[in-house]
């Protein structure tokens, strides 16, 4: 199991991953064409290291919308199939489907992460220092060598070193050549030799190289940016031939003079000082001689690289919208209430607070510009702010649900919506209570509830303009069925429990109240409920069950299980399935406010 805090870097090297694998099979496509599609891909992979998709999501919620309300998310993210959520987050921690105090790790556990962050550090610094003496030891061969005059477009300088020609430098490049190289080779072989020097500096091959060095240097842990290196080499080398052959030089004399250079000159010390050799040379001289004319890429290949960069930087830019309103509520440190007090109240496990209510139509409160809640539960004001399932919380240890609730009372400043109230009081939390929490996705177990076979067994609501959808008739009581009576206007659910049973009507209600109040405790199926029916309008309806009977219990006397009600009473199912449903960890949080 991964530790928590390294979550974010397991799914950053799983993504990177996952894009080097699609950057090769392109490649495979792209095996008869030009070097340089094939070296372009494999730098994309390489950058992609740098660029963790947290980045994009972030900059993709800021193109998104202020909402009116907050809306409660259901996991699956609206217009976005489950499995790009999956994809692009695969690792989670186990999850608890109820609230249960954070435990104390054991001691290896907590020592893991220090011990592995020691060893990258290790990596990093030994590698970044050699990096830095092969850089100085070219800086001392550069010092040292003499200019030429050659019509060239870069300084030219000739060095006593036994170095092959290279180009040194990433913004300010100098041709670096052995002394006396013109009598080692051939006119002919000297000009294909400088043109494939000037072809490096031309591609901009050393900066590419050099940010590659970074990746190496910062993920040296990971075989796979070592790989790509090579790769890189081997594209770049060529892509250089192709363009030397292409601008005239002679197949023979310009094998020719790589072959003595090797026989000659050192290799460069460093992977961004781009000199003649390197990859893999039988297969370079084979591929010269050869002198096979590549293909062109072809509009349908064009399209497909396109439309393939196109969705690598898109899907996480989506994400970043459709999870704007949690992305903000986490994120804007400035929506504050005009004046606010919050005070700590003892209530009993058995006493009962002031439902939580908000200023924009929510329940108990017809003044948009004043709250005062009474014994709210701290867990249940972050849970309703943030739109988070209630079962999806684990709580710091110490926090007692039940016994730590507060008095809040503020002053809302005019015009805000509910996404800023929502801020607005999780700010608050901040300030006072020094409330500190994260929210990450997590792929857990759920029940989808889908329609069945011979379709929902309930009707629309009759109305939704007021006027009465049933004959008018007084609250209270039960109708023939055993169901209570509620009165006309009555647009919510509630439940009449008996020894054991359940029973709840419903008017005028959209199937996610429906989908809430079968994962609530009442019901009892233990799991979220994801809303997969379809169904948009508001309906009404009736559903009688036995509370706490299991699924795989065989229905007996009485009323039946939640799993077959919804099944016969309603015309829905329940079936499993996964989801990425949202979860929040309270970090920390202090049991007394901060003086007002």
């Amino acid at each position: 199991m991964i530790p928590g805090s390294l979550l974010p870097i397991a799914n950053h090297l799983w993504q990177s991953t996952l894009f080097a694998g699609i950057a090769g099979l392109l490649t495979l496509l792209l095996r008869s064409n030009r070097a340089h599609a094939r070296y372009c891909l494999w730098l994309a992979a390489s950058a992609k290291f740098l660029v963790p998709c947290s980045l994009l999501v972030l900059a993709g919620s800021q193109f998104a919308r202020p909402a009116a309300t907050t809306p409660a998310r259901s996991g699956a993210l609206l217009g976005v199939p489950q499995i790009i959520e999956q994809v692009n987050e695969p690792f989670g921690a186990e999850v608890s489907l109820g609230p249960a105090p954070a435990s104390h790790p054991p001691q290896s556990a907590r020592l893991l992460v220090p011990i592995l962050i020691a060893l990258w550090a290790t990596g990093f610094a030994v590698l970044a220092f050699s990096w830095w003496l092969r850089w100085r030891r070219m800086q001392r061969v550069i010092r040292e060598a003499s200019p030429l005059e050659l019509a060239l477009r870069v300084p030219v300088l000739s060095s006593a070193s036994f170095i092959e020609p290279g180009v040194f430098g990433v913004f300010r490049p100098v041709l670096l050549l052995p002394d006396g190289i013109a009598a080692e080779l051939a006119p002919a072989e000297l000009q294909a030799i400088l043109a494939h020097e000037l072809c490096h500096i031309r591609r901009r091959d050393n900066l590419a190289t050099a940010l590659h060095m970074v990746v190496e240097t910062v993920f040296w842990f990971h075989p796979l940016v070592w790989w790509l290196g090579s790769r890189l080499m081997e594209e770049r080398e060529l892509a250089c031939d192709e363009d030397v052959l292409r601008s005239g030089s002679e197949p023979e004399a310009y094998a020719e003079g790589i072959l003595k250079i090797c026989e000659r000159y050192m290799e460069s010390p460093l992977k961004c000082m781009a000199g003649v050799t390197g990859a893999n040379l039988k297969k370079r001289i084979e591929a010269i001689m050869d002198h096979r004319s590549t293909l062109k890429l072809s509009f349908a290949k064009k399209a497909a690289l396109a439309i393939a960069g196109t969705l690598a930087v898109a899907i996480p830019v989506i994400l970043g919208i459709t999870n704007a309103p949690l992305l903000r509520a986490q994120a804007d440190p400035n929506l504050r209430f005009e004046v606010a007090s919050v005070r700590r109240v003892e209530i009993p496990n058995n006493g009962a607070g002031v439902p939580i209510f908000f200023p924009d139509g929510g329940i108990g409160t017809s003044d948009p510009t004043h709250i005062s809640y009474h014994g709210a539960q701290v867990v249940a004001l972050i849970v309703n702010a943030l739109g988070i399932r209630g079962g999806q919380i684990t709580l710091p240890q110490g926090l007692n649900p039940s016994q730590d609730r507060y008095d809040i009372v503020a002053n809302i400043p005019a015009g805000a919506t509910k996404e800023q109230f929502n801020m607005m009081l999780l700010n608050l939390l901040r300030d006072r209570l020094h409330l500190r929490f994260h929210i990450e996705s997590r792929i857990i177990p759920v029940y989808a509830l889908r329609v069945a076979k011979n379709g929902p067994k309930f009707k629309a609501t009759a109305s939704r303009a007021g006027e009465p959808t049933v004959p008018s008739r007084p609250a209270g009581g039960t109708d023939a069925q055993g169901f209570p009576i509620l009165p006309d206007d009555f647009q919510g659910i509630r439940s009449m429990p008996r020894p054991g049973e359940i029973f709840t009507t419903a008017q005028d209600v959209p199937i996610a109240d429906l989908a809430q109040m079968l994962e609530s405790p009442a019901a009892g199926v233990g799991r979220p409920v994801i809303d997969e029916t379809g169904l948009t309008g508001h309906y009404d309806y009736k559903i009688h069950f036995e509370w706490g009977r299991p699924v795989v219990a065989a229905d007996g006397p009485g009323a039946p299980s939640i799993f077959t009600a919804v099944q016969e009473q309603l015309g829905l199912k329940l079936e499993t399935s996964t989801a990425p449903i949202d979860h929040l960890t309270i970090d920390s949080i202090d049991r007394e406010p901060t003086d007002n």
